[in-house]
């Protein structure tokens, strides 16, 4: 993994909204969670105050998006659709940052990324548990290899 990146910058995927972010620790947050949104979502979280995040282009292009008790705010592009940061419930005094929106990173980066229970939510009583671990190992690389089997995806051949 990387060596400290504070600040850091960030983009949707247009580059029509972009960011600064210094991280509360670093990529050690990295994270992720099983809610509904989460779910569906499918990225990978770090954390930062909601101090430190500044958008340096873009604002009137962000969207919020809010569902059950509408504390959590989700913040993307309305233009390209990338979520790019969300005020958390669990901590409304922190956002959580789309890790792939951040600048040289990749979700793929991470090897293992742990998954808490967002179905039990902390704010409703239940205690912070640990849902699992996601894992990515990159595939091998065999020589005439496609472009998306050395980047990791897998892919089924027949």
């Amino acid at each position: 993994m990387r060596a400290p990146i504070d600040p850091i910058n960030g983009a949707c995927h247009c580059g029509g909204v972009r960011f600064t972010a210094r991280l509360t620790d670093g990529l050690r947050s990295a994270r992720r969670c099983t809610c509904s949104y989460c779910r569906m979502r499918g990225a990978i979280a770090v954390s930062a105050d909601l101090d430190g995040i500044n958008i340096t282009q873009g604002s009137e292009l962000l969207t919020v998006y809010q569902f059950n008790t509408n504390t959590a705010k989700h913040y993307f592009c309305s233009r390209c659709g990338i979520y790019t940061h969300h005020q958390r419930r669990s901590n409304p005094k922190q956002y959580g940052v789309n890790v792939a929106c951040l600048e040289g990173m990749s979700p793929f980066d991470f090897q293992e990324v742990p998954v808490y229970d967002g179905t039990r939510h902390t704010a409703d009583g239940f205690p912070l548990t640990r849902a699992g671990t996601l894992i990515f190992r990159a595939a091998e690389v065999t020589s005439g290899a496609t472009d998306s089997e050395r980047s990791g995806t897998n892919v089924a051949r027949p």
